[in-house]
């Protein structure tokens, strides 16, 4: 299945993070929503993000070292669509996250509570990402 993903990952207290090239960042305790896509396999991808173990390659990667997914969504399709997706967030952002490949302004998205995430991605249309 290929498609969009987004992860939402919580941060239990303030910190400070490497973030690769982008350098130290500054992020609140709270939730923080992370739009990808997966082109050849969104069960891979999902799979790896959700894993301890892996190389650190992406801004996601560094950022999950220090937060806990607690949900993710998935769109499926063919397209490319992480940047229309993450066009929907009106959110704090970070900067540049996750969008070095793209002109957005970033593809991870700041809220307090989950709650508020939750309701912008109802109205994209993603399915909540089950365990089997």
């Amino acid at each position: 299945m290929k498609g969009s993903y987004i992860l939402i990952a919580e941060i239990d207290k303030p910190k400070r993070i490497k973030i690769g090239k982008l350098g130290e960042i500054y992020f609140k305790k709270g939730y923080y929503a992370y739009v990808g896509s997966a082109l050849n396999s969104l069960e891979k991808r999902i799979g790896r993000h959700i894993r301890k173990e892996k190389k650190i390659r992406w801004h996601i990667d560094y950022l999950l070292q220090h937060a806990s997914i607690k949900k993710i969504f998935y769109k499926e399709g063919d397209e490319r669509e992480e940047c229309m997706i993450a066009s929907k967030f009106d959110l704090n952002y970070i900067p540049k996250f996750g969008s070095s490949d793209c002109n957005c302004k970033s593809h991870l998205f700041y809220s307090k509570n989950m709650v508020s995430i939750e309701k912008i991605i109802k109205k994209i249309g993603m399915k909540e990402w089950v365990k089997n």
